[in-house]
């Protein structure tokens, strides 16, 4: 998710784009696994009900869900996101979707607090690790409260290795840099690097199916571990 703040709009649109380029690219390279994390996501959907109304959280541009859904039973479409240009951007790539869309820009922990309406899926992809333990906590209470009776919760979140701080998962990461990152130049890089250390707080594996339990999932298990071991996908319900 790319924040913008309406302060400075003129500057923050340059931001944006800046920002988004880049993880444009480094999602384009599949460098985060992508590919198979929304192929994965795709199967998953399989088994929805027909009609299912979908609610992807922080959804950004929403190129990527959009894929995932094409040609499924979704019968509804929402996205949340706290940036208008990323829900411009998801607007266009979501109009081949054969069921009504709405796009809410919103900051996510919010509008989840305010949501009453019953949702059958939810799909949160690289963004609930923003948050600290507690903020986490409060957004899956929130979504365990409005998942509809069999729904499911889905996240694909950054990861920790047993024992790992943030920290050793931020230079772990950057380790990785010159074996399978290396169609990133220096300045784009750094604009992942510098936003992994500043915002990014990962859970263990352990931790991330914990604070589902401690949510009110019954069930909570790990989906998909990525080959090099930065993200991982987690299923509730």
């Amino acid at each position: 998710m790319v924040e913008t703040s309406e302060r400075q709009p003129a500057s923050d649109q340059d931001w944006f784009l800046r920002a988004w380029q880049t993880y444009r690219k480094y999602r384009d390279l599949d460098y985060m696994f992508h590919s198979r994390v929304y192929a994965l996501l795709r199967r998953e959907l399989a088994g929805a009900l027909p009609g299912f109304h979908f609610l992807d959280v922080a959804c950004g541009d929403a190129a990527a869900s959009a894929g995932a859904l094409a040609g499924s039973a979704v019968g509804r479409y929402t996205g949340i996101d706290i940036s208008r240009p990323a829900l411009d951007l998801a607007r266009r790539e979501l109009a081949a979707l054969h069921c009504p869309v709405a796009l809410i820009e919103r900051d996510f922990p919010e509008a989840l607090a305010d949501w009453w309406e019953p949702v059958d899926v939810v799909w949160i992809g690289q963004s609930l690790h923003h948050f600290l333990p507690d903020g986490k906590l409060a957004v899956m209470r929130d979504v365990r409260r409005i998942l509809a009776p069999g729904g499911r919760f889905l996240i694909w979140e950054p990861t920790a290795l047993p024992g790992e701080d943030r920290a050793g998962w931020a230079d772990r990461l950057e380790a990785g840099r010159h074996t399978r990152l290396s169609g990133l130049d220096d300045a784009e890089w750094r604009t992942v690097i510098e936003h992994c250390r500043a915002s990014d707080y990962p859970e263990t594996a352990d931790g991330w199916l914990a604070l589902g339990r401690e949510a009110g999932f019954a069930h909570a298990r790990e989906l998909f571990a990525d080959p090099s071991e930065i993200a991982r996908v987690y299923g509730f319900r």
